[in-house]
């Protein structure tokens, strides 16, 4: 423990499961910034059994008195979506820097009100979208930037998850089906690739035009029942960056075999290409391990080496480690007034891109985001040299 680490609260801290207890707690406890110091739940007993599991001195079933706490700096959501804008919201108005899930709310609006919110309340907080710190995502952005494959020319992204494979799902997953949650294919497994891919070129998707679609209508969960699936399950893009390149993707849920991550940049010198690895290939890049490999010219690909890249057998251990280099760019940025963890600014871009997909494949057109011109996204690199996460 550092002499000062910052008290961190973490509402939605199950004992037995969920996100948090599989990612989140994990990765704070490798982390000496911070100290669990209060967790919360919906019930007493989950609340004080987390409390006992986690080290924390504080068990809460109200946020709001969580978030009020003297002893706690930080506030990590890790709900579902539809109750991140009231639970960010008693975050930030008790002066707490914020670490919400991805995504960050339900519509654009909300997340608009929430960046407001965030920069008058003059703290840091960040999202979730953790792609972005997957050693070979690093590596692979530094390369792209340092000019090893020559300029950007396409991507080509395909990124299949087996979730609801079988058009099955666990019961507590049932709420991401249904489209007025906003925590389908389409936000979970398309705004994580499409940031990521935006990360990666340092360039936003400046003309879209996408198709969405249904294709699992009828979802059973795991006790017997079935509910309507509303949320697409598809998303097929074609798009340009506002650097030039083109764009080409393909995010498919409900796979029955086969589910994986593969993203080629080609560029005019060399190609470079990120792929899903390992026993969770078939979750998504921000959970799932990635190697990389580049091709210069006629040379054969070369496999680069991330030796910070998790290769332990335990489950979520890529997601840990993302997730810990998320929180640790956090501490940092609380320390030092910086800005390397991913923003709510960044989230609030996301959003709107999710959105004029949306509008495409409802109307049928292509939408111009931008008019044109490079737009470089946050690196996670500082601008003046510190250690990395």
């Amino acid at each position: 423990m550092t002499p000062n680490p910052l008290g961190i609260g973490v509402i939605g801290a199950s004992p037995d499961h969920g996100w948090a207890a599989a990612a989140h707690l994990p990765a704070l406890a490798t982390l000496p910034q911070y100290e669990v110091v209060a967790v919360g739940t919906t019930r007493e007993e989950t609340a004080r059994k987390a409390a006992r599991k986690y080290g924390a001195a504080h068990a809460f079933t109200d946020p709001y008195r969580l978030a009020q706490h003297p002893d706690v700096d930080v506030v990590a959501v890790i709900v579902k979506v539809p109750h991140h804008v009231e639970l960010v919201s008693a975050a930030l108005e008790a002066g707490k820097h914020v670490f919400c899930e991805w995504p960050l709310t339900t519509t654009s609006e909300q997340a608009a009100r929430l960046t407001s919110l965030a920069a008058s309340a003059g703290v840091h907080a960040t999202v979730g979208l953790q792609g972005r710190w997957a050693p070979a995502v690093v590596r692979a952005r530094a390369l792209i930037a340092g000019g090893q494959i020559g300029r950007p020319v396409s991507v080509t992204a395909y990124a299949a998850r087996s979730v609801a494979a079988g058009a099955h799902l666990p019961r507590e997953l049932a709420y991401t089906v249904d489209a007025d949650h906003a925590a389908g294919t389409l936000e979970v497994a398309g705004g994580h690739t499409l940031d990521t891919l935006q990360f990666l070129l340092s360039s936003e998707l400046a003309s879209v035009s996408a198709r969405l679609a249904t294709q699992h209508r009828r979802i059973t969960l795991e006790d017997g029942r079935t509910v309507k699936a509303t949320s697409p399950d598809h998303l097929a893009l074609h798009a340009s960056f506002a650097g030039g390149a083109m764009c080409v993707a393909h995010v498919h849920d409900a796979k029955a075999s086969g589910a994986r991550t593969w993203i080629e940049i080609s560029g005019t010198e060399g190609e470079l290409v990120i792929a899903s690895a390992g026993s969770e290939a078939d979750r998504g890049l921000q959970i799932g391990a990635l190697t990389l490999s580049v091709a210069n010219g006629t040379a054969a690909p070369i496999e680069l080496r991330t030796p910070d890249t998790p290769h332990r057998p335990e489950p979520y251990a890529a997601a840990r480690y993302n997730i810990a280099a998320q929180y640790a760019a956090l501490a940092e940025d609380i320390s030092t007034g910086g800005n390397r963890a991913v923003s709510f600014a960044d989230a609030l871009a996301v959003h709107q891109l999710l959105d004029a997909l949306r509008l495409s494949a409802r109307t049928g057109r292509r939408i111009d985001r931008l008019a044109g011109g490079s737009a470089p996204l946050s690196s996670p690199w500082p601008t003046t040299r510190r250690r990395r996460p």
